[in-house]
């Protein structure tokens, strides 16, 4: 391709008035920052972190102009490093992608060759992005359960955020490994949907909400999986059943943690802290390898819809609002 050629992205910018806002332009492949592997990106998908990037959250965006999108699909273009060649069909997950530097939400990307990851034969693009960092965050928590020794016979695994990217796709992993599984949502309308993604009671957000001070509840569950952090990630960790383990990887409802000791001395439960971005390379590996072959969900595009660059703004709205679920799709060369 000629560097002279241009392509499309969604680029995020400060207009003359101190507005952030973000629209399709072109670039060509001489606007795109250093890197080792050029890539051809056929899918992308869009999280709650590509949200609050497009409205150039400063705790996610550095400098703008930026460009959103932290994964992305597709094949090498050219490279320099030896890891790769030209044609390799290849994922970008994590590190600094689509945060400290340009993102999925591009026809085009360059990075470091140490972010990218060989696609697993068994995996197409449109299913690695159905996954995303949504989906290895969620196959990370049910690792580290399955790792702590909880099984099916333990008793139910609890999920919250449960129509989100991570909660609709940890159901689903949990259901498919055998676990029993309470769905917790503020969507009742969902309902349907969390059935058939394998859960086996629905729970309304202020049933994992305590509002009492008492530092242990009864021991409901076996484990769980906590997406949204605050005031439900302590009740949950209350509410663990004596050896359990709690995995925790979001803060939609709070990043203050309202606890005392006792769940730890008294019931032995262990908090993980479940981090993506920085996730070292064997275990990335191996969870994508776990994604493609026996945890591989089936039907993955039942879980998503999909939507264009210039979709994406509309997009964030939505799930900035609450009104979205499952997965989506982002195809940035259309």
């Amino acid at each position: 391709m000629s560097s002279q050629n241009h392509f499309p992205c969604l680029m995020v910018r400060r207009n003359a008035a101190g507005a952030v806002a973000c629209g399709v332009e072109q670039l060509t492949i001489d606007d795109l920052p250093p890197g080792d592997v050029l890539i051809q990106v056929s899918a992308s998908s869009f999280n709650y972190k590509d949200a609050l990037a497009c409205r150039a959250h400063e705790g996610i965006v550095r400098s703008l102009p930026h460009v959103p999108g932290i994964d992305a699909a597709g094949r090498v273009v050219e490279t320099t490093s030896s890891d790769f060649r030209p044609g390799d069909p290849v994922l970008v997950t994590g590190y600094d992608l689509g945060s400290a530097a340009w993102g999925g939400y591009s026809a085009f990307i360059r990075v470091p060759a140490a972010w990218v990851v060989r696609l697993p034969a068994e995996l197409t693009a449109e299913e690695a992005m159905t996954y995303g960092t949504a989906g290895f965050t969620a196959a990370q928590c049910v690792e580290r359960i399955v790792n702590h020794g909880i099984t099916p016979a333990d008793g139910e695994i609890v999920v919250t955020g449960a129509t989100g990217g991570v909660g609709s796709l940890a159901v689903a992993l949990l259901a498919k490994l055998g676990y029993t599984i309470a769905a917790v949502t503020g969507k009742p309308e969902q309902t349907p949907l969390l059935r058939e993604l394998g859960a086996t009671s629905i729970l309304a957000r202020d049933e994992v909400a305590d509002a009492t001070d008492r530092p242990l509840l009864k021991g409901r569950w076996a484990a769980a999986v906590d997406t949204v952090g605050g005031k439900v990630l302590a009740t949950l960790l209350r509410s663990t059943a004596y050896r359990g383990c709690v995995t925790a990887c979001g803060l939609v409802a709070g990043d203050q943690l309202p606890l005392t000791v006792y769940p730890f001395l008294l019931r032995g439960v262990t908090l993980y802290g479940i981090d993506s971005a920085k996730c070292p390379r064997t275990p990335r590996l191996e969870i994508w390898r776990r994604l493609a072959t026996e945890w591989k969900l089936e039907h993955l595009e039942r879980l998503r819809r999909e939507i264009t660059l210039s979709q994406v703004p509309a997009a964030v709205e939505e799930m900035l609002a609450g009104q979205t679920h499952g997965r989506t799709l982002v195809r940035p060369h259309v």
